[in-house]
């Protein structure tokens, strides 16, 4: 809570240009970084399993992206929802992204997809009512249950 309410300092720059040479990091949440994306959990989650998935580049428009880096996140984004459907079994998925803080980006200047697993009545009204989030796992263990098949996602793309 004191992060969120502004208590606790952030760290300067963007969570997406953490620590470049690494593939994965569970400091950082790093489930996975190659030459043009990084794929990592979300902090501070909606559902469990938050994932949120950038370019490599820091690039803030969807029209800044090269055509390689596009498809290279098209890929991780279905690649991701077949991991996460492995793991933790959801009944559907919100994918999609913010572009621009007015449309809600709360990193306005590195474009980054959501993807959040969802179960049926995974929302109730804590979140509404008590604008209180409900997470069935910690975040440490989720990283743990993920890393092994993002890895592999990463070697096998690499090896294409």
């Amino acid at each position: 809570m004191d992060y969120i309410l502004g208590k606790q300092g952030r760290e300067p720059g963007c969570i997406f240009d953490r620590k470049p040479e690494l593939t994965h990091d569970k400091e950082e949440l790093i489930l996975g970084r190659d030459q043009n994306a990084v794929i990592l959990l979300n902090r501070f989650p909606y559902a469990n399993g938050h994932l949120l998935i950038a370019p490599a580049r820091h690039v803030g428009e969807l029209n800044d992206l090269t055509p390689i880096e596009a498809a290279s996140l098209m890929e991780h984004i279905r690649h991701s929802v077949e991991i996460l459907k492995k793991h933790l079994h959801p009944d559907g998925f919100n994918i999609g992204l913010n572009i621009g803080s007015v449309a809600g980006a709360g990193l306005a200047d590195h474009l980054h997809f959501h993807v959040i697993p969802r179960w049926h009545g995974d929302h109730n009204f804590m979140t509404v009512i008590g604008e209180i989030r409900t997470i069935p796992q910690h975040i440490d263990e989720t990283f743990a249950m993920l890393l092994p098949d993002f890895l592999k996602l990463l070697q096998d793309i690499n090896h294409e």
